[in-house]
Order: C-alpha cells, then structure tokens, then sequence
C-alpha cells in the first residue's frame, strides 16, 4: 500500500452552490482544505466565529508570556478544542503562532500588558483567577470543584507562575503526578484543566461535541 499524507478536507462543491450568507464562494469553487470538522466544511470564517459564539463555555485562559512560550500556541489550539470564551495573553504582544495551527483565527484573544491589567478586567466581567501551579497550599485539581465562569491562568514553561501571578489570583491548584518529575509540560497542563471543566459543566448530550 502506498504511504504518505492523508488528503486533507473536501474538493469543489459538486452540482449547485447552496444559498446562504455563511458559506464562502472560493471554497466552494476551489475547495476547503482546512482543519474543520464537518459542520464548517466551505462556511466563511466568519461565520464559523460566530456560530461558535452562540455556543461558547464559561471558562476563560489566561498564559504568561515573558519568554515567547512555545506552548503558547499549542495551549490556544486546546482552547478552541474544548471551545473556551477567551484566551488572554499576558506581557508582550506577539507570540508564538506555529502551535495554535490557525485555530486563533476562531478564537477571542485578548491582549494585556500585565497581570494587573488581566486582573482588572476579570473582575469587571465577575470571573475568578485560578492558577494553576504545583505552589504549597493549592487546591487538588482532582477534588476541587471548578467553577461555572472562571479564568485558568498558565504560567511559563519553567518558572510557572510569575510572582505578580500568584498575587493576583483568587486561588491556585495543582494536578496530581506520580513519577519522577517535579512538573509537566505547561501545554498539558492547560489541556488537563480545560477538560476537567467540561467533565464538570459542559453538556455532552446536546450533539454539539466533536470526537475525532
């Protein structure tokens, strides 16, 4: 048998154009090769943020970035999985993209220039800061009850939350590990967080999940 990559998406619209605003005539004449489940194949792009908008979860991500976190991306891509309302980048600006695989375009990102700033607005919307951080004294992810609207915060790979981070946040937990290492990778741990929210709040029998 032949190897190599599997094609990617669908071909030219065969037979008649559907009518409709949220579909995207180059797609349907050149074809939607991109990384989306079904339900978007030829949708505009901006018909699928705002789909996505009707169905948004509670939770916010927050990530720190002083060393152009390569995670960064890869943590973005989580977000638009698990369908987050926001993601927050924290200190500078630019970031590194090459993980988020273009699933930022679908995606609230808010910049901040500080955690003050990020703790600002979180208390204008009404939503907790929860680090998430092997620090003394933080709740177990395991046991802990999540709450419905509340923003994750993820520090660097490495040095994890800043000190200003753990200033500003309402409460902090840490996931269990078991092995040898003191921590795991940041990106991991901002999937683990994600999903035990959706295990607590999301609603998995409304035919709105994905499983691929």
């Amino acid at each position: 048998m032949p190897h190599g990559p599997a094609e990617v998406g669908v071909g030219p619209w065969p037979g008649e154009w559907p009518e409709g605003e949220h579909w995207d005539p180059e797609l349907l004449r050149e074809g939607d090769r991109r990384n989306v489940v079904d339900r978007y194949r030829y949708w505009s792009l901006e018909a699928i943020r705002a789909d996505l908008d009707t169905r948004r979860h509670g939770f916010h991500v927050a990530i720190e970035n002083w060393q152009h976190d390569f995670n960064i991306g890869t943590i973005v891509r989580t977000a638009n999985a698990f369908l987050a309302a926001e993601v927050h980048i924290v200190g500078h600006r630019r970031w590194n993209r090459r993980g988020a695989m273009v699933t930022d375009r679908y995606q609230h990102v808010r910049h901040h220039p500080s955690v003050e700033d990020l703790a600002a607005y979180l208390q204008q919307e009404g939503l907790p800061l929860h680090g998430v951080d092997n620090l003394p004294g933080s709740q177990h992810l395991e046991s802990m009850r999540i709450p419905e609207r509340v923003c994750f915060l993820f520090g660097q790979e490495g040095p994890g939350l800043s000190e200003a981070a753990r200033e500003a946040c309402d409460a902090t937990f840490s996931i269990a590990q078991f092995g040898s290492t003191r921590s795991i990778n940041a990106s991991a741990a901002a999937a683990i967080a994600m999903h035990t929210w959706v295990v607590q709040h999301a609603d998995l029998d409304d035919g709105g999940t994905w499983r691929g």
